[in-house]
């Protein structure tokens, strides 16, 4: 079996970006060790982490061209799509938890959907995939 298993994004600061995550967006912190060049291994993961999933590997920006891209990962395109099983309970937690949400939740024939941005500007959606 073959998975993508994280996925990097560059960020400006470990703590303030764990703390988005994990308070905001509901993940849980998964690892967080540091490494011998002063850096650190940070994961979260959404859910509960059960295998098969993929991960957030929150790698903090060590030079101007890295910095440069920190919220623009993907040239403004939502790069980034959480799943959820309950979107309305989803968007209303995450909205109390001041997430911003770029457009009104929309119903679509695949799903329920809505795009929001992270601490750092890079679009997510928000998608409960139809039945």
């Amino acid at each position: 079996m073959r998975r993508v298993a994280l996925v990097t994004l560059v960020v400006d600061d470990y703590d303030e970006a764990i703390r988005f995550y994990t308070e905001a967006l509901g993940f849980r912190l998964a690892e967080d060790a540091p490494r011998p060049d002063g850096s650190r291994w940070v994961v979260v993961e959404p859910g509960s982490g059960q295998a098969g999933g993929t991960g957030l590997l929150l790698a903090r920006a060590k030079s101007e061209a890295q910095r440069g891209r920190v919220g623009d990962q993907t040239g403004g395109r939502v790069g980034f799509f959480l799943h959820t099983d309950d979107f309305a309970r989803d968007h209303a937690r995450m909205t109390a938890a001041g997430v911003t949400f770029l457009e009104e939740p929309r119903h679509e024939p695949y799903g329920s959907v809505a795009v929001f941005q992270d601490l750092y500007g890079n679009r997510w959606d928000l998608l409960q995939p139809a039945d």
